[in-house]
C-alpha cells in the first residue's frame, strides 16, 4: 500500500511542469493574441484594445530609469544578471497570461459547442444569455490582459538589449554541483582574508 502511494506521488511529480523551465519572449508572443486578434476580439465584445505602443514604451522607460538609478553601483555582469531577472518576471507574466488566455479560449469553444448541440446549461449567470456567452466574455477579457502584458514584456526586452547590448535570455541558476564548487572556492578565498 505504501509503495502504491509513493509511486503515485512520483508520477504526480513527473506530470508537473518544471518550475525553473526557462521562458522566452517568443513563447509569450505565440501564446498571447496578436494586434489583429486583439482588435477583432475587442470589436466583437465591445472592449477597448490596450495601447500596445504606450505600454511597451512605458515599460522600456521604467527599465532604463532603474538602470540609471543603479549606474556606477553595479558592474556590467551584475547589471546584466539583475535585469535578466527583472525582465524575466515581465516575460513570465506575459507567458502565464497567454497560457491562461489560451485555456479560456478552449473553454469558450467547448461551451459554445455544447450550447450549439443543445447541451443543458443550468442557470445561466444573471445578465447573460448563456453560460457559453459568459465564458466567451471572460476569455475576451483575458485576451486584452494578455495583450497588455505582452506589450510590457516587449518593452522590457527591448530595454534590456539597449542597456546590456545583448539579447535577453532567461536567467539560469547554476546547478547544485557547480554551486557547491563555487561555494568551496569562495570559502577558500575568504579564509585568505581571515589569515591576514
Amino acid at each position: 500500500m505504501a509503495a502504491n502511494r509513493k509511486a503515485s506521488a512520483q508520477s504526480r511529480k513527473s506530470q508537473k511542469p518544471a518550475a525553473n523551465r526557462p521562458v522566452s519572449f517568443e513563447q509569450a508572443a505565440l501564446l498571447c493574441p496578436t494586434q489583429g486578434q486583439a482588435e477583432r476580439v475587442a470589436e466583437r465584445f465591445g472592449l477597448a484594445v490596450p495601447d500596445y505602443q504606450a505600454i511597451r514604451e512605458l515599460h522600456a522607460r521604467a527599465i532604463h530609469d532603474m538602470a540609471d538609478g543603479l549606474a556606477g553601483a553595479l558592474n556590467d555582469k551584475a547589471t546584466q544578471m539583475h535585469f535578466q531577472r527583472i525582465v524575466g518576471s515581465l516575460v513570465s507574466s506575459a507567458v502565464g497570461a497567454g497560457r491562461f488566455y489560451s485555456e479560456k479560449v478552449s473553454e469558450a469553444r467547448a461551451a459554445a459547442a455544447r450550447a450549439a448541440d443543445g447541451g443543458e446549461e443550468p442557470g445561466a449567470p444573471v445578465g447573460f444569455e448563456s453560460r457559453a456567452l459568459r465564458v466567451a466574455e471572460f476569455a475576451a477579457d483575458m485576451a486584452m490582459q494578455a495583450y497588455a502584458l505582452l506589450a510590457a514584456a516587449h518593452g522590457a526586452v527591448e530595454a534590456f538589449k539597449e542597456i546590456t547590448g545583448d539579447d535577453w535570455v532567461a536567467y539560469q541558476a547554476h546547478d547544485d554541483a557547480q554551486g557547491a564548487l563555487q561555494q568551496r572556492s569562495l570559502k577558500t578565498q575568504l579564509s585568505a582574508f581571515d589569515a591576514n
